[in-house]
């Protein structure tokens, strides 16, 4: 079934002349694609790209060539990209991966291992060590605790946009500060010092950084952590980082590196599904009345805006271990695959009118926190405070509306996690 998809780009699949030295299992050698990952502006902000979907509408599992050389997978079927992030012969291990893009820290061939503590790029059992550690700490029971403390801060924030009048941004003084103050409370990070963090880690993320500015970006946001993991060495508070700190298991790189994760993931995915959820809504009246008319309906609208407004710019990575064949395909051991979440959760296969918004779809089993041993950690605190968030949101301004045309919201196509820059909304004022 052909389906409506329009938007840019993650993933620009040129077709081209190709090596005829190379084996594409399964697939003639002539509709093996060479890949170049490029962004290129979007022609609608929530769409997958349209490249992208025309491959999975062709196919859903596609051979490319990464920019090495490499010949791997480009897989955008719902069902596949669930399967393979489940199956132990798929590994998450960062030596093991080619780069997707162009990229700034790779000239040829594979990436370094992963240091110590960065256990997203890590397999078990050294994934499992430092996942046992962390576990405890994001059960839903413990981050229910926390909803009080998330309803404070979004109050506090929308009291002083409302102090300030119209316009306003809801990226800079909305969405970005409520998982902020919340992931810096959690891992007992100064608030005051937040400014550091998100600055260093916006160079991260830039696409287009250049190595001299990542380098000193990393060194920025690592030295200040090595500090503060010492100061809560010698002074324990009440707070997840001193509470790994007095297990004793992880020494200061790890420490280090541990927080680092939890800081960046902790503040940059939420607030950019808080901006993007927000502009969603506010560009589907319909889908935002319903809301506003039933709040009750608030967990669907949160897990239908996942599904719907991806903010992973390139997917997930793995590479196969030894030999797989899955869907007709042979994948070779060490070869790449490109799970696009994007694309899956766009799938028609899976969602029946997959490119429409709808906050009361059933069974919505989306893929936007991974699945598998890598599912996100931090998926529960996530949830709530989008949930939350767009409540208090929508509650507190009942007018709320865009303040600039919709095509002229600045889009993050320049940054490995998507959103906007900016979101300038507007409300009528209430005399008092």
């Amino acid at each position: 079934m052909k389906v409506r998809r329009s938007a840019d780009s993650v993933y620009r699949l040129v077709n081209r002349k190709h090596d005829h030295g190379t084996t594409a299992r399964s697939i003639p050698m002539t509709e093996t694609l060479s890949s170049a990952i490029t962004l290129s502006p979007r022609t609608c902000p929530f769409d997958p790209p349209p490249e992208l979907i025309e491959q999975a509408e062709a196919r859903a599992i596609t051979p490319v060539r990464f920019p090495d050389g490499h010949m791997g997978w480009l897989i955008t079927g719902y069902h596949l990209v669930r399967a393979v992030l489940a199956d132990p012969r798929f590994s998450a291990r960062q030596e093991l991966r080619h780069a997707p893009i162009e990229h700034r820290m790779v000239e040829k061939g594979l990436l370094p291992p992963a240091e110590p503590g960065m256990f997203l790029r890590m397999d078990p059992p050294e994934h499992t060590r430092y996942r046992r550690l962390l576990t405890g700490q994001f059960t839903v029971r413990h981050m229910n605790r926390l909803i009080p403390r998330i309803e404070r801060i979004a109050a506090d924030r929308l009291d002083a946009i409302a102090e300030q009048g119209p316009p306003a941004d809801l990226v800079h003084e909305f969405a970005l500060p409520i998982p902020s103050l919340v992931i810096c409370e959690l891992l007992g990070v100064p608030y005051s010092d937040r400014e550091v963090f998100q600055r260093h880690t916006a160079t991260l993320l830039r696409l287009e950084s250049s190595l001299d500015e990542v380098n000193a970006a990393m060194a920025g946001i690592t030295g200040y952590l090595d500090e503060l993991v010492r100061s809560k060495a010698a002074s324990p508070g009440d707070d997840l980082l001193s509470g790994l700190i007095e297990t004793g298991e992880l020494d200061q790189g790890e420490l280090v590196r541990i927080a680092f994760l939890l800081l960046v993931a902790g503040h940059e995915t939420t607030a950019n599904m808080l901006a993007l959820g927000s502009f969603a809504l506010l560009t589907n009246p319909a889908q935002l009345a319903a809301l506003r008319e039933n709040p009750s309906q608030i967990e669907g609208a949160v897990e239908e805006m996942l599904r719907y407004a991806s903010i992973f710019q390139i997917g997930i990575q793995r590479a196969a271990l030894e030999d797989v064949d899955i869907d007709g395909h042979h994948i070779a051991k060490g070869e790449n695959v490109i799970l696009a979440v994007q694309a899956a959760n766009r799938d028609p296969e899976r969602f029946e009118h997959a490119d429409t918004l709808d906050i009361t779809r059933p069974n919505n089993g989306h893929l936007a926190f991974g699945h598998g041993v890598h599912q996100c950690l931090g998926q529960q605190l996530a949830r709530i405070e989008m949930r939350i968030g767009y409540r208090a949101l929508f509650e507190r301004f009942p007018d709320l509306r865009l303040a600039i045309p919709a095509d002229e919201v600045p889009m993050r196509s320049d940054m490995a996690i998507y959103g906007v820059h900016k979101l300038p909304v507007t409300w009528k004022e209430v005399k008092q």
